[in-house]
């Protein structure tokens, strides 16, 4: 292993993928997104990349566990009880595996994310 494989999100020109929430999870508005996943480790448990998402509000479900820092906009996090956290520029946090609630974008959102998904 050398340096050229150290991955720079700078200079990354990972294409990226463009998708919704499915249909019976969108509470509300359009809430297109798209992610350059920039490093999917061998072993497919860790993912990092870039997140972004419009103005909407969904349902979500946490299978992995993912640290988050906001780079741009405003999102809501909800959980289940109707607590709610609202996280933008500059915030760094992670959701745990089994966090289950609704994620609401307020103003165009953009991330880092790390993922780890434990496989059985």
């Amino acid at each position: 292993m050398n340096v050229d494989q150290i991955v720079d999100f700078a200079q990354a020109t990972t294409a990226p993928e463009h998708y919704r929430p499915a249909p019976e999870r969108i509470i509300k508005g359009d809430p297109a997104q798209n992610v350059r996943n920039h490093y999917a480790s061998p072993c497919g448990q860790f993912n990092v990349g870039i997140w972004e998402g419009e103005p909407g509000h969904w349902n979500v479900s946490y299978t992995e566990h993912e640290y988050c820092e906001i780079l741009q906009g405003v999102s809501v996090i909800r959980d289940a009880d109707g607590g709610a956290k609202t996280v933008r520029v500059g915030d760094r946090f992670v959701i745990p595996a089994g966090f289950s609630g609704t994620w609401e974008v307020l103003e165009p959102c953009r991330k880092v994310y790390v993922i780890f998904e434990q496989k059985a």
